[in-house]
């Protein structure tokens, strides 16, 4: 069965980007994708409310629209992995720029599933170069079973997915606990002693590393003239 693709009849670039990645779950799949290939089943582990229909289907999507590509991992490994085309790459600066942009909302939700993938994007996109000066470090982040190789140097951060043998600190932690570190200034001693982190390693760098990122402050919300009181 096949399903007909959305148009906005409009030959406008923002309409023909909104027809490649603007349905539900596409950018999210690629957000996913953007510190590496991954199998069906871990684009499931990070998208949870995906049906495995809609997330086929998207994978699909995608694919014929030359976004990603999908490849048979060499023995013994054998599987199947999506990952970005080296067009679908560009997009990686507008996902972060749109996460930072609706960061600033007034209705940002509170809660719902943020995946490690999507924690490592966020970290990228809310670095503070200034909180960074004079720092040189490289941290293992484990989450769950993704580790996230972090390399802070001359006021820069790079993530990518991988362990980091070479690294000064390895912190075990959950996404939303992480979130509460470096988002909500939430106490370390207090985080390590209910077990939400783990940290091997140098524990001052790691105070750096959680002082290094902000949220933006959120537009104020202006009611409509007229608005009923």
């Amino acid at each position: 069965m096949t399903t007909k693709k959305r148009t906005y009849n409009d030959v406008c670039g923002l309409a023909h980007a909104m027809e490649l990645v603007g349905e539900r779950w596409a950018i999210l799949v690629l957000r996913e994708l953007a510190f590496g290939p991954k199998r069906f089943t871990d684009l499931r582990s990070g998208l949870p409310s995906a049906s495995p229909n809609v997330l086929s289907l998207r994978l699909r999507e995608l694919e014929m629209a030359g976004v990603i590509a999908r490849r048979k991992l060499a023995p013994p490994a054998g599987s199947w992995v999506y990952e970005l085309t080296e067009w679908g790459q560009e997009l990686e600066p507008t996902m972060r720029e749109l996460g930072r942009w609706a960061a600033r909302s007034p209705h940002f939700p509170d809660h719902g599933n943020f995946s490690p993938d999507a924690m490592a994007m966020s970290m990228e996109t809310m670095f503070q170069a200034d909180s960074a000066a004079g720092v040189k470090a490289i941290y293992d982040l484990a989450m769950g079973e993704d580790h996230f190789r972090i390399e802070v140097l001359a006021g820069r951060i790079d993530v990518s997915r991988e362990p980091a043998p070479d690294a000064d600190a390895v912190i075990e932690t959950t996404p939303e606990a992480w979130v509460g570190l470096i988002y909500e200034d939430r106490n370390l001693d207090a985080a390590e002693n209910a077990g939400d982190i783990r940290i091997a390693g140098d524990r001052d760098s790691v105070e750096a590393l959680i002082g290094m990122f902000a949220l933006p402050e959120p537009v104020e919300l202006v009611e409509p003239e007229g608005a009923p009181t």
